[in-house]
C-alpha cells in the first residue's frame, strides 16, 4: 500500500509559498507559507499535518487495540500537538504530544491504558517519527 501528496513551492523561503495536495482528493492545494510555519499566520504547515496524521493514525490503532480485546469504543477523541524546534543549528519535530479523551462502556482505566499506550507505540506514524512521544489518556466515565 502506497499513499502520495505533493508539495509544490515558489519563490523564496520567506517571500515565497506553496500548496500541498492529496492524490486521493481529500485535500486540494492547501495553501502554505513561511508565515504559515513560523509566524502563526492563518493556513497550514507540514506540522499541522504531521498532527493531523498522527492523531488519526492513534485513534484507529486504539480502536483496533480495543476491537482485539473485546471492546468497542463510543468515541474516541485525540488531538496531537507538534513541537517544531531548532536544534542542533537546523529545525527539528523533537516532541508530539497526543492528548486523548475516549468513551469505551465496560473497560477499566488500568486496561484502557495499556491498551492506549500499545497503540501509542503501534501506530505506524508513531513509528516514522524521530521524536519524543507522550500520551495523556482519559477514559471518560460510563453512564451506569
Amino acid at each position: 500500500m502506497q499513499r502520495e501528496a505533493t508539495a509544490v513551492w515558489s519563490g523564496g523561503l520567506k517571500s515565497g509559498n506553496g500548496t500541498v495536495t492529496g492524490a486521493s482528493g481529500a485535500f486540494n492545494q492547501l495553501a502554505y507559507s513561511y508565515r504559515t510555519r513560523f509566524e502563526n499566520e492563518r493556513g497550514t504547515n507540514p506540522e499541522e499535518l504531521i498532527a493531523a496524521a498522527h492523531a488519526g493514525c492513534f485513534s484507529m490503532a486504539l480502536s483496533a487495540q480495543l476491537e482485539r480485546n473485546g471492546f468497542t469504543p463510543d468515541e474516541v477523541r485525540t488531538s496531537a500537538r507538534v513541537s517544531l524546534e531548532q536544534k542542533d543549528g537546523g529545525w527539528a519535530i523533537t516532541r508530539v504530544e497526543l492528548d486523548l479523551n475516549a468513551r469505551v462502556p465496560g473497560i477499566s482505566d488500568d486496561k484502557f491504558r495499556e491498551l492506549a499506550n500499545a497503540a501509542k507505540a503501534g501506530c505506524p506514524v508513531s513509528k516514522v517519527l524521530n521524536a519524543e512521544i507522550t500520551l495523556n489518556a482519559r477514559l471518560n466515565a460510563q453512564a451506569a
